[in-house]
């Protein structure tokens, strides 16, 4: 149940963004229609990307959701993984464009003019605004489920609060100040928070399909819970990897040869309860093994 619910939630994220993606699209057009401005020109390309971004995310979230068959005997959630390591090059891309574009509008030797600035800060407002809240659900359901999809998604739209803001700042600069070179150096800096984002993605990605083991501190912890367990007189091998937000734990315990199957299987089964309680996010199994020299406990 916990599982499906996590799901859901990465869905709905997905779901939202692609619906906050498309509004942007169209009301930025309009925008770049009425002003003329190439930093709203700049942003409403990169709505059009997030979309399809987006839009792939979300295929991957519902591929991923599949529950296991022949096939796939451990489910689908790699996809996830695949996922977000385009979406890191995806994004590593578009932030060395927009790098590049913000250092040759810098160096170009006559400055862009921008028309209907008002009406332009007016929608980059409501952009900004619908990018917000956007991000807050993304933040909300990646710290609840550790989707590296909805975390990759939720990384560019913070890149795209950036150029938001600096949109405004240009359309006010060039309107109260004659200046438009700001914008180009608000780019650099959401291109380089861009870049350094999309490699961490990217690597925690790639890590998770090659068979990265877990985070330390979920082993730490599954080892305590385990120690500890009435019945369990040590264990050994303890292995875990990732795929896309779901945690693969393989364990070793060791238990009294002399007691019997049921009671055994009990044992067993009361720790893997207790380990999905602790990490919901886990898919655990257990071998039990006959303690040689059984210690008391």
């Amino acid at each position: 149940m916990q599982v499906r619910h996590e799901t859901r939630l990465n869905i709905s994220a997905g779901l939202a963004s692609v619906l906050v993606a498309g509004t942007l699209v169209v009301i930025k057009l309009w925008a770049m229609g009425e002003t003329g401005s190439l930093s709203i020109a700049a942003s409403v390309a990169d709505s059009a990307m997030d979309l399809m971004v987006s839009l792939g995310g979300l295929m991957a979230m519902i591929y991923a959701a599949r529950p296991p068959d022949e096939d796939h005997a451990f489910g689908h959630t790699s996809a996830e993984d695949l996922a977000a390591l385009g979406q890191a090059v995806f994004i590593l891309v578009t932030g060395g464009v927009i790098a590049w574009a913000a250092i040759a509008r810098l160096l170009a030797p006559v400055p862009a003019q921008l028309n209907a600035e008002s009406s332009g800060i007016a929608v980059m407002t409501l952009a900004i605004a619908l990018t917000t809240a956007l991000i807050f659900w993304q933040q909300r359901v990646a710290r609840r489920t550790n989707s590296r999809v909805v975390r990759a998604d939720s990384l560019h739209y913070m890149g795209d609060l950036v150029f938001n803001v600096g949109a405004i700042l240009s359309l006010w600069a060039a309107a109260h100040l004659g200046m438009t070179q700001i914008d180009s150096a608000v780019a650099l800096a959401a291109a380089a928070l861009l870049l350094l984002g999309a490699l961490r993605i990217g690597k925690g990605a790639f890590d998770a399909l090659m068979d990265r083991r877990a985070d330390p501190a979920i082993a730490a912890g599954i080892a305590a819970i385990t120690r500890d367990w009435p019945g369990v007189y040590g264990f050994h091998d303890l292995k875990t990897r990732t795929a896309g937000s779901r945690v693969f734990v393989h364990l070793h315990i060791e238990l009294d040869g002399n007691q019997t199957l049921t009671e055994a299987h009990a044992i067993g089964a009361t720790l893997r309860r207790a380990i999905l309680e602790a990490y919901p996010q886990a898919d655990v199994i257990i071998h039990k093994d006959v303690v040689q020299n059984r210690p008391d406990k």
